[in-house]
């Protein structure tokens, strides 16, 4: 695996809460997801996400509200430039940007989200699922994951 990194490396030795979550998703599953970003805020858990679909974007959003370490796993290059809503989290060392495919990858495709929702599962020490489609390509992750011993928890 080629892995690229930019920020907090450190934030790799603490505890880690993947969040991933289907594109389909209903309105009462979405309002029981933020409420649980905003808990996890607060308790300043370190989470671990491709923050890719708009569930999880809405999550990064509460997430930055916070002064929780919070680590994006990247289906694509790295971020030449940093979007605004990143700089003060990577100047504040709470921000860990991964990238587990090449660095001339600049789009996502389907086996690159693939790639970086496995690195994130095999990362982290609870897995939480916003939402789960049984035809989804999630719901394959999810079950690998359960196989293999993971905490699993899923909000919706």
């Amino acid at each position: 695996m080629d892995l690229s990194f930019l920020g907090n490396k450190d934030l790799l030795k603490l505890p880690k809460t993947a969040f991933l979550s289907s594109r389909k998703i209903s309105p009462t599953a979405v309002l029981k997801c933020y409420d649980w970003a905003t808990q996890e805020r607060d308790k300043g858990t370190c989470i671990i996400s491709g923050f890719h679909s708009p569930l999880e974007k809405d999550v990064l959003t509460f997430l930055l509200k916070g002064k929780q370490p919070i680590i994006l796993v990247m289906g694509r290059a790295l971020y030449k430039q940093i979007p605004d809503l990143l700089q003060n989290p990577l100047k504040e060392n709470r921000l860990l940007l991964i990238s587990p495919v090449s660095q001339t990858i600049k789009r996502q495709s389907q086996q690159n989200c693939f790639t970086r929702n496995n690195y994130i599962i095999e990362m982290a020490d609870k897995v939480v699922f916003g939402s789960l489609d049984e035809k989804g390509s999630l719901y394959r992750l999810y079950l690998d994951a359960k196989a293999n011993g993971k905490h699993v928890e899923i909000i919706s």
